[in-house]
């Protein structure tokens, strides 16, 4: 099916057909759910282990009784871990408590209230405060920005990376920007891992912004391969080289690896900038849950371990992104309806719609049972100008759910085009 060429009377026919289909996919009276991309709790099932892996023996490997208040910075083999996935030093990284969205939120008020090189370093006496977002992103990226005050600016996201001429052109112009938000392996939604050339110019980023500028390179699916894993240049070693090893903040977590709501988040940073956040930390907590980091260490004690726990992960997950990319292939492969990634790893698939009608897509798939992401989601303030973007979260359901969902997308985006077609 191609719309724009087509005739009036063409478009009149699908849109009965297509009408008639959505009327049958309503009775049926579904109660499927793509929103969010959570773990299923066939995967979360994976780490049941952790319930009772103690068995009474609360010391770690230096000896620590983790029961205990201390240790701020978090258990030394937990930092270690932390670090492996980020490919940081152990030394500059943190294992805390389960969320890296708290950690980011962390990280952006002591930047915005008291700065990361003292107190005249810090953001809100900038006056006017603004992130670079490449777009479609991360929303609870764009809601930290929101609370804090900071502005937003929308770049493009390209098949390596965001568009560096765009973000680079930004920085020499808008004395305003003092960071970036960065998903860079498997990006949410789009499925993307940064090519190692936008790694590099990454890295040179602070050399034209004004102080204080940092990137928060929110790695969250650093181990979520689907199947061969895609590598993504180190951020921090392309920074040693080009001497702004201070211009980055590295977060990661257990949160989608083990149980989603009792992990273990990691955040990376340069020794200067932790000096500043652990001042930060230490006046708002005596340290971390140390029990859980002790649990999560006796289940994955290593990369090695690690990586085979997320194999298992993988096996589950493959099949449910399979039948989201059979059905786009099989629907719209060759049509002007539009036009999606096919992911190697994470967990979402980005599809683009023809503009105008990613809105009445979701609102129609509502209807009809299925509740996806409200389009605009993945856009700062949650406009996306072209109204065009839908994130679809294939992890939760059941493979034959998937299946299910998708016949609906795919009829919604059918008729939904005509319509708009019809319209115009």
């Amino acid at each position: 099916m191609n719309i724009e060429h087509a005739s009036q009377e063409q478009l009149r026919l699908w849109e009965h057909q297509l009408a008639a289909d959505y009327a049958a996919i309503v009775a049926r009276k579904l109660n499927l759910d793509l929103t969010r991309g959570k773990p299923s709790a066939e995967q979360l099932s994976l780490s049941d282990d952790l319930d009772g892996i103690l068995k009474g023996n609360y010391k770690s490997l230096d000896g620590t009784d983790t029961r205990n208040y201390g240790g701020g910075e978090g258990l030394p083999e937990a930092r270690a871990l932390g670090a492996a996935i980020l490919d940081a030093s152990p030394s500059e990284t943190l294992a805390l408590g389960n969320s890296s969205l708290t950690l980011m939120f962390q990280c952006l008020l002591n930047a915005v209230q008291f700065g990361f090189d003292g107190p005249d370093s810090a953001w809100h006496k900038r006056g006017k405060m603004t992130f670079i977002c490449p777009t479609p992103g991360y929303d609870r990226h764009f809601t930290l920005c929101e609370q804090l005050g900071i502005q937003m600016i929308a770049v493009d996201m390209g098949p390596e990376g965001p568009n560096m001429d765009q973000v680079e052109q930004l920085i020499d112009q808008d004395p305003s920007i003092c960071g970036m938000w960065c998903v860079p392996k498997y990006a949410n939604p789009t499925g993307v891992t940064y090519s190692d050339a936008v790694v590099d110019r990454m890295a040179k980023l602070a050399k034209r912004a004004q102080p204080g500028f940092r990137i928060f390179w929110d790695n969250a699916y650093a181990v979520h391969d689907l199947a061969e894993p895609q590598t993504l240049a180190s951020i921090m070693a392309a920074c040693n080289i080009a001497g702004t090893q201070d211009s980055v903040i590295q977060f990661a977590s257990t949160s989608k690896i083990t149980h989603a709501g009792a992990g273990v988040a990691f955040v990376a940073m340069s020794a200067r900038n932790l000096t500043s956040f652990k001042t930060f930390l230490n006046s708002q907590s005596i340290g971390p849950d140390k029990v859980n980091q002790l649990r999560h260490m006796r289940l994955l004690p290593d990369m090695a371990h690690l990586r085979n726990h997320m194999q298992a992960h993988a096996r589950i997950l493959q099949p449910r992104f399979d039948a989201v990319s059979s059905a786009l292939d099989a629907a719209f492969t060759g049509t002007d309806l539009g036009q999606w990634e096919t992911p190697k790893g994470g967990y979402f698939v980005s599809f683009d719609t023809q503009p105008g009608c990613a809105q009445l897509v979701v609102q129609m798939a509502a209807e009809a049972g299925v509740k996806l992401t409200p389009a605009g989601a993945t856009f700062p303030y949650g406009k996306d100008p072209q109204d065009r973007n839908i994130r679809i979260a294939p992890s939760v359901p059941s493979v034959a759910e998937v299946i299910a969902a998708m016949e609906v997308f795919v009829t919604c985006v059918k008729l939904a085009s005509v319509r708009r077609k019809l319209a115009a």
